[in-house]
């Protein structure tokens, strides 16, 4: 295969990845709300501690899929889950920071606040996950 040609598919496959990503990205968010209005609407807990707990749910679910789906890695666990567990805390961190900033400086409705978070961290998150934790 030419050159040109090799360089022209690996461009069509980030766009490709980032459309996966971002509909794995959707069902991991929907554990996350999930988790975050049940305990905020139902147990009547604090949204940005609730975040965090939604972010983990998330977060597990996120990582078994974009293991086999997106970047379809044959990184081994250990060291995969090792680096998604540091690029899952850096986004965890940035998570909590947003909503925070959303929910008590702005005064925004919680799911307003995590709405927009959520897209912050997935640019984040899709970076350092195609260029570190799941790169072969």
């Amino acid at each position: 295969m030419r050159m040109a040609t090799r360089i022209s598919l690996s461009m069509l496959e980030i766009p490709r990845q980032f459309a996966r990503f971002t509909g794995v990205g959707f069902i991991s968010a929907f554990g996350h709300f999930g988790v975050l209005i049940v305990l905020v609407q139902g147990l009547e807990a604090e949204p940005v501690r609730a975040s965090v707990a939604g972010a983990l749910v998330g977060g597990w679910i996120n990582y078994a899929m974009n293991y086999r789906y997106t970047f379809r890695s044959q990184v081994r666990h250990r060291e995969s889950v090792a680096k998604f567990t540091v690029v899952a805390a850096v986004g965890l961190l940035l998570n909590t920071v947003f909503m925070w900033l959303g929910v008590h400086v702005l005064a925004a409705h919680y799911l307003f606040s995590q709405v927009l978070t959520t897209v912050l961290v997935l640019v984040w998150s899709f970076g350092a996950n195609r260029l570190w934790t799941f790169r072969a």
